[in-house]
């Protein structure tokens, strides 16, 4: 195996994590919950480890399918350790083990929780713990296919070994823009279920969080008592929708939306 190879890409993973804390900076500003430090450092802790992989691990080797196992299953490991950091440096979860098991059970779609009472939580940690459950549940590796252009080269060997089944289908010729098309289909759901989650009465904060949720098919939520805590036929409804179309093959999405879903064209895409 090329561990040098599998270190770099490794250290590109963890360099796109370190992005993905920044995006709930906004919410610990909108509710001034005193987040902000905390998930600065974790960015900064994790760009650090994963700058130092990236930068002085090269390789010019294509990547096969051994390291392609390897990046998917250390990456997962190193999502979890790391995503843990927020959990950590805030104090909320102190335990280093307790958090690892939450940010595990997110970024794997699990649903377990060791917390007891979820909403004495910060908004922003909330919302992390629920865009954990959102990435993982269309597979970090997939979305890191489409955002990271290094991992284009050799990135069937990653879409193999990260998507179960004894196949993994293309969309489009090339493996990028196939993860970057499921990705499409996934925020469009995720923006539809916000938007009719909010028409049903939850806030912006708690309908994208249990969108994130439902996509993710894992059930995390704000509330201690779930969705139901809201006592609404018409968000039941909502999310049971929701969680069917997710459970679906993402690559019959697509097709379904361009109406050519059993047709000669709609086949062969799939």
């Amino acid at each position: 195996m090329n561990l040098i190879l599998t270190l770099r890409i490794l250290g590109a993973l963890l360099l796109y994590l370190s992005g993905t804390f920044l995006t709930a900076i906004p919410f610990s500003l909108y509710y001034h919950d005193g987040m902000i430090r905390s998930f600065l450092f974790s960015a900064l802790t994790t760009a650090s480890c994963g700058g130092v992989l990236f930068f002085l691990c090269r390789s010019r080797k294509d990547l096969s399918l051994r390291e392609g196992f390897a990046v998917v299953s250390f990456g997962w490991a190193l999502f979890a350790l790391f995503g843990a950091l927020p959990y950590i440096y805030s104090g909320a979860i102190p335990s280093p083990l307790d958090a690892v098991f939450e940010t595990m059970s997110g970024f794997t779609t699990t649903g377990s929780t060791i917390l007891t009472n979820i909403e004495a939580l910060p908004k922003s940690l909330l919302f992390w713990r629920a865009l954990t459950h959102w990435m993982g549940g269309m597979g970090i590796i997939v979305l890191s296919l489409a955002i990271l252009p290094m991992l284009g080269v050799g990135g069937m060997q990653l879409f193999k070994a990260e998507v179960p089944g004894p196949t993994a289908d293309r969309l489009k010729p090339r493996i990028q823009d196939t993860a970057k098309l499921l990705w499409g289909v996934y925020l469009l759901l995720t923006a539809v279920e916000t938007l009719l989650l909010m028409l049903g009465g939850m806030d912006f904060f708690d309908a994208l969080c249990h969108s994130f949720a439902t996509l993710a098919t894992g059930g995390v939520s704000t509330r201690n008592a779930s969705v139901a805590a809201y006592n609404s036929a018409y968000i039941d409804w909502v999310i049971l929708i929701f969680m069917f179309l997710a459970g679906v093959n993402f690559t019959l999405h697509l097709p379904a939306l361009r109406g050519t879903l059993g047709s000669p064209a709609g086949q062969s895409s799939c």
